[in-house]
């Protein structure tokens, strides 16, 4: 078999991943920058994005459908100017995922996504442990659309999204003692980071625990620099159809109303 000389990699180039924050804490914003740049390969442009309209943190169903709004304009907005060639959506509920994919034929990956289709590589269970318990029933439901259920199991840490930055050691503390119950009761043999807040703390657990723990950042990103190398992206009308079908149902909606209107008058 031919190799070529440059390994394979005669086509590479610069990746340029648009990764957003659905909320609008700046030093959240900050460290998932940093967090996506560590993992990134050599020539990668990490392009960090905020959701200046939205809430604080996102934690739970309301804190979500808060942020959906900002975080579909700022994609727009980023479509207009064409500067990136895929999107990660930093928030490990996937907040505004199927909204935000049907704006853009680029790929659009959530952090939740890639961290539990990474884990279900490298084991056969594994547990994901997030922040506040408002937030578990969104992550079994996500898990169950994503055909992972039965392989997983959801654990609220309680520690509020915000708390992870202002007290990162104790934050990490908590976390690590509910590693031990994953391993003992779940038989989990990965452990998820179940929030982008969390991403600095991966390593550390690892090497504590001896076992592998998968952030959604760094899942992400390389999942994006994947997606760009191997020209994926999705088919050119699958979301415009949607779009079309919905507007077209919500067009003849209005007519048989309006008829009926008429008629009734």
């Amino acid at each position: 078999m031919h190799v070529p000389s440059d390994g394979g990699y005669r086509n590479f180039r610069m990746v340029r991943i648009g990764i957003i924050n659905p909320n609008s804490t700046v030093s959240m914003t900050g460290s998932i920058a940093v967090a996506a740049r560590l993992t990134a390969q050599a020539g990668t442009e990490i392009i960090a994005m905020q959701n200046d309209s939205g809430p604080a943190s996102i934690e739970g169903p309301i804190d979500g459908a808060k942020a959906v709004p900002g975080l579909l304009d700022r994609i727009e907005r980023a479509e207009r100017s064409d500067a990136v060639e895929v999107y990660i959506i930093a928030c490990f509920d996937d907040t505004g995922l199927d909204a935000a994919r049907m704006l853009t034929r680029k790929p659009v990956i959530g952090v939740g996504e890639a961290a539990a289709r990474v884990a279900s590589i490298v084991a056969r269970r594994f547990t994901v442990i997030t922040t506040l318990p408002v937030s578990v029933p969104i992550l079994e439901d996500n898990l169950v659309r994503y055909g992972l259920s039965p392989f997983a199991t959801v654990r609220a840490s309680g520690i509020p999204v915000l708390a992870l930055e202002a007290n990162g050691e104790a934050a990490l503390s908590i976390i690590s003692e509910e590693i031990q119950e994953a391993l003992r009761v779940d038989r989990a043999d990965a452990i998820v980071l179940g929030c982008a807040g969390m991403s600095d703390m991966a390593r550390r657990l690892a090497s504590l625990h001896g076992v592998p723990v998968v952030e959604g950042v760094s899942a992400a990103v390389r999942l994006a620099e994947l997606l760009v190398g191997l020209e994926l992206h999705p088919r050119q009308d699958a979301f415009a159809t949607s779009r079309r079908s919905m507007t077209a149902s919500l067009a003849a909606a209005t007519r048989s109303a309006s008829t009926h209107s008429v008629s009734g008058g």
